[in-house]
């Protein structure tokens, strides 16, 4: 019976994480969970860097 609750929790999580990324992807959410609270340049427009850094382009990766 534990074994069934504890299964039955974990699907509960799960499927609500889930949820969350879709729901946020159906948004427009290029970086779940970003810092910037979705407020990135690249959001707006801009082809600069965001300020978390989730943005950068491959450029910037190999000469930081």
């Amino acid at each position: 019976m534990t074994d069934l609750i504890i299964i039955g929790i974990l699907l509960v999580v799960i499927g609500g994480a889930v949820f969350y990324i879709v729901r946020a992807k159906k948004n427009g959410a290029k970086c779940i969970g970003c810092p910037a609270g979705g407020n990135c340049p690249s959001k707006n427009g801009s082809k600069s860097a965001g300020t978390c850094g989730c943005q950068t382009d491959e450029k910037n990766k190999k000469n930081p």
